[in-house]
């Protein structure tokens, strides 16, 4: 089978890397197009994926957005028009599903948070196949045209894609990193989604009081922007390119996060996180909410920074063939 991957952020990159993977292992022929945005092209070079660089963030303005689907949705479609794909695969890549549809060929989307309504409105009417956690009530992707098509899957995305992960101390030597002294990562807001359209004031606190502590605090900026600004503060490690960011989660003694995926790779790993993510909470982070095993940080005075054992919590780990079936059932249809 011919498979069409799109990468369109950089997390897109972790989730689908072993999934390309499994998907060769089992003979099919898999290729990939990647969005350049973020760190998505540096960690498609760090991972060894091999693939075609087609087209740009836009902004995060609706405007912006509705010009970079257009236009990048168009460069898809002149790329795939001649390669014959069976299936074509996304993690929430609006430009894949028009271009897939345009060409004819059936898709399938996966994501793992409902309320992006801009983007699953899309995404959710064109694909043949929605794949998503069995924590998300398949009623609240009704509006979104997923009604028939949604294909569940147990547990974490990130209990799948880090089923092979093993830290490597090498990212701490790196960042210069003293192996004796606790330590903080930290992730930026996504200021550009459409879902996090306003400032984070609780994330401004929350740097604050790392910068007034002697712990190690790295933060992850996702924008060049973002990484002008914290470095400038001059308290903390900022990397300037591309790092082993789940390493850095495995050997952190505290997470905090205003986005989501950073959050639940801490909970897979067994490291302790906060979320600050001020957004409309989804049906994944609402469980683990429920569950203990994600805290919301609602003050800078409740982050308790103590030494704890590397990998000392519980891991999950699932295969991640069981979401190459889901997501290659588009084409049975």
């Amino acid at each position: 089978m011919r498979v069409w991957v799109d990468l369109t952020n950089s997390p897109h990159v972790l989730v689908l890397r072993p999934l390309i993977e499994a998907m060769r292992a089992d003979g099919h022929e898999v290729e990939v197009t990647a969005r350049d945005f973020a760190q998505t092209l540096e960690l498609c070079d760090r991972f060894g994926i091999d693939h075609t660089p087609i087209g740009r963030h836009r902004g995060g303005r609706l405007a912006g957005k509705a010009v970079g689907l257009a236009s990048r949705s168009a460069a898809l479609l002149r790329w795939g028009r001649r390669r014959r794909f069976d299936v074509a695969v996304g993690h929430g890549s609006n430009d894949l599903s028009v271009a897939a549809r345009l060409l004819h060929v059936p898709s399938a989307t996966a994501f793992d948070y409902e309320w992006a309504a801009a983007q699953h409105h899309v995404n959710c009417r064109l694909a043949r196949a929605v794949v998503v956690p069995d924590a998300i009530p398949p009623e609240r992707l009704d509006r979104y045209g997923a009604r028939g098509k949604v294909r569940a899957y147990a547990g974490l995305k990130e209990e799948y894609y880090l089923a092979d992960f093993e830290p490597d101390p090498v990212v701490l030597d790196e960042l210069g990193l003293a192996r004796d002294r606790s330590l903080v990562v930290v992730r930026t807001p996504p200021e550009v989604s459409l879902y996090h359209r306003f400032e984070n004031p609780l994330f401004r606190r929350v740097l604050e009081r790392l910068a007034a502590s002697d712990t190690q605090t790295v933060v992850l900026p996702r924008t060049d922007a973002q990484r002008d600004e914290v470095a400038r503060r001059g308290a903390f490690v900022v990397p300037g390119h591309a790092v082993d960011a789940q390493s850095l989660v495995a050997y952190a003694d505290l997470v905090i996060s205003a986005g989501g995926t950073m959050n639940r790779e801490a909970v897979a790993l067994g490291t302790p996180v906060f979320t600050t993510f001020e957004g409309r909470l989804g049906a994944v982070d609402e469980a683990l909410l429920r569950e203990g095993r994600l805290r919301k940080l609602d003050d800078p005075g409740q982050i308790r920074i103590e030494r704890r054992a590397t990998n000392g919590g519980l891991r999950i780990r699932r295969d991640p063939r069981e979401l190459v079936k889901l997501l290659l059932s588009a084409c049975e249809q």
